[in-house]
């Protein structure tokens, strides 16, 4: 096409587009890409014209002007757990489901093994732990591990550790899913040998109520970091439609987005474990009010608030 012709056909547009005041950011980003459409034709076909300079000024105008007019997302740091986490998960609840399957069976394997072998819960939770332990049950105290540090000093470690896991258990999902799932079946096989410890001593019941006060967010994050470990994983194996390359970094972002989300849970989680749980007499009522509401957000959080949030999604998206 001939640049007068060119011109001819656009000239209107672009000088509609130059004169206009204000447009609403939705409007004027649509502005910028035909735009800059245009420019590229501009650049391939008459590189040195004037028409062409005129178009790279009208983009770089209104490329100011999209930031100018957009509103600032200050909510940001909010919409990213009111809306795109919870769409996250959604978008991901069957690998989740899959973590929680692992996760739960490899707490069924330690708990089963720590019945039938009388040294298996040493083997996991070491020879000084289980001593200590038992020393505290014989003073009436069996929880008595969790009043021993600081709390503000147990606060910062138990965080950091557990953010650590987190952190650990999704980069290990690059090793085809397999790492994450290993990190998963670790975790749980610990869980269940350490829980049946408490019950084979006739203190089940009790354990749960005290551990679980912290132990419901904690353990909860733990898997679900399982789970972007497993996406991430995934999205090498099975890329799809997109390049290898576009499926692994999709998978990486996604994945980190929700090890990002569960930031806020082990912090709570480490509040719990540092300065509520070392109140081992503590009113059940109470104790069991903290577990539950736990539990409930999760359930929540993860499962119920995500799907209503895609419901209330365009059905283009």
């Amino acid at each position: 096409m001939r640049e007068a012709l060119f011109v001819k056909q656009h000239s209107e547009k672009w000088q509609h587009y130059d004169s206009m005041q204000q447009a609403n950011p939705d409007e004027v980003a649509n502005q910028f890409i035909e735009i800059t459409n245009d420019l590229a034709y501009a650049k391939t076909f008459y590189p040195n014209s004037k028409t062409t300079a005129y178009l790279n000024g009208l983009a770089s105008k209104l490329h100011q002007s999209v930031y100018k007019n957009k509103k600032e997302k200050t909510n940001r740091f909010i919409q990213f757990w009111k809306t795109e986490l919870p769409l996250v998960f959604f978008q991901y609840k069957k690998q989740i489901w899959y973590a929680f399957a692992f996760f739960i069976i490899s707490c069924a394997i330690g708990a089963l093994s720590a019945k039938y072998d009388d040294t298996f819960v040493r083997l996991i939770m070491g020879d000084g732990y289980v001593n200590m332990t038992n020393e505290n049950i014989a003073k009436g105290d069996p929880f008595g591990v969790y009043k021993q540090q600081n709390e503000f000093m147990m606060f910062f470690q138990i965080g950091i550790n557990n953010i650590y896991v987190a952190l650990y258990t999704f980069v290990l999902g690059i090793l085809f899913s397999f790492g994450a799932i290993v990190s998963i079946f670790r975790n749980g096989v610990m869980l269940g040998s350490f829980q049946y410890f408490f019950f084979s001593k006739g203190l089940g019941f009790q354990s749960v109520m005290v551990i679980w006060i912290h132990g419901t967010l904690e353990i909860s994050a733990i898997v679900l970091a399982g789970a972007a470990g497993i996406i991430l994983g995934n999205s090498l194996l099975f890329p799809k439609t997109y390049s290898r390359k576009v499926s692994v970094w999709r998978g990486a972002k996604d994945g980190l987005k929700i090890v990002i989300g569960l930031i806020p849970i082990f912090i709570v989680a480490a509040f719990f474990e540092s300065f509520v749980t070392r109140h081992t007499e503590m009113p059940l009522v109470l104790s069991a009010c903290i577990l539950l509401s736990s539990a409930a957000f999760i359930v929540w959080y993860v499962f119920i608030y995500p799907a209503k949030i895609k419901l209330q999604q365009p059905e283009s998206n």
